[in-house]
């Protein structure tokens, strides 16, 4: 009889999330397409962090993935969603080359190493013009070519064909990383973070883990950066510094980390608090002000993050549920 309902429920969030961008202004479109691309963002971070591991790199192998696909489709003409995947895999393999100095660190160590590592990376593209385009970046990039499915023409000019492109590609991409989380082989990595010296001594390769997830996580990094690269038509080195990290970081502290949706919630919360409030009310400009104090006012009064808030309210639904079944029991 449960089924029924969430059934229900999953069909008007779908039906919603098809709808929404017919109500939006054209600006608050292409905010919905960055929003998109985000979700994959801080949703591919949590999974890194699901072996205690807290990366300042994260946007930087975000680049990677944008560097790389818009060079595969400049240099070489690969075709858009192809150079998107290979993207996606060369952010994995870099991600894996920069394992072995990486993890020789924990904690606190392995924070900083990420940021210079990503640092270097990014200091490289502003070196070399060719092929990275120096501090200028890349321009021109190939967008996503148009189609159509016979009731609709996608334009990928338009924000709201790129909406629904990218929310298939983030939707199938969330989906894979809920799966690993749910397999084996992502309980293997909550024990690498809660029981580390307990799953090595029972045979489990640490590091062996903590480089997967490492390479997971950075996989679906450099789609979301892909999808942000053809969309944009232009990339450059500042568009994965610090700043965005910083943010990143503030969306999973926010929404929490605990649960699969919590930076979810962060991310969506924290962007229309930014892109629509702030903006309506013209406080653009103390935008590093208040995202700092909520990330403070979250830290002292909601520890567990704005993921708590929702298990509250499930768990007294439940909790209520069960109180009106025992009488007829």
């Amino acid at each position: 009889m449960r089924i029924v309902p969430k059934l229900l429920i999953w069909i008007a969030v779908l039906v919603g999330l098809v709808l929404l961008p017919h109500g939006l202004s054209f600006s608050q479109q292409e905010i919905l397409v960055f929003l998109t691309i985000n979700v994959l963002l801080v949703a591919s971070y949590r999974l890194l962090t699901l072996t205690g591991e807290w990366s300042l790199g994260h946007v930087v192998i975000m680049g990677v993935g944008a560097y790389t696909s818009a060079l595969l489709t400049k240099k070489f003409g690969v075709y858009v969603p192809v150079s998107m995947l290979l993207g996606g895999i060369s952010a994995a393999l870099i991600a894996v080359v920069l394992s072995f100095p990486l993890f020789r660190m924990k904690g606190f160590y392995f924070l900083i190493g990420s940021f210079a590592a990503g640092e270097i990376i990014r200091l490289l593209w502003k070196r070399f013009r060719d092929p990275f385009g120096g501090a200028k970046g890349i321009k021109g990039i190939d967008p996503m070519p148009d189609f159509s499915v016979g009731f609709y023409q996608f334009d990928f000019f338009e924000p709201t064909s790129y909406y629904y492109f990218a929310a298939v590609v983030v939707a199938v991409c969330l989906w894979i990383l809920w799966r690993i989380e749910k397999s084996p082989v992502g309980l293997t990595f909550h024990a690498v973070h809660w029981q580390d010296k307990l799953a090595q001594a029972s045979g489990v390769n640490v590091r062996a883990y903590r480089t997967l997830a490492f390479a997971i996580a950075s996989g679906f990094a450099g789609i979301s950066g892909a999808l942000l690269a053809h969309y944009i038509g232009t990339i450059n080195p500042n568009a994965f510094d610090i700043d965005l990290m910083v943010y990143v970081l503030t969306w999973a502290i926010v929404g929490g980390t605990a649960t699969f949706y919590g930076p979810i919630l962060g991310c969506v919360v924290l962007t229309v608090l930014n892109e629509i409030v702030l903006r309506e009310l013209g406080l653009e400009q103390m935008r590093p002000l208040i995202y700092g104090a909520i990330m403070i006012l979250s830290i002292l009064f909601l520890p567990n993050g704005l993921e708590s808030i929702v298990q509250k309210i499930t768990q007294k639904k439940a909790a209520n549920g069960t109180a009106q079944r025992s009488p007829a029991e």
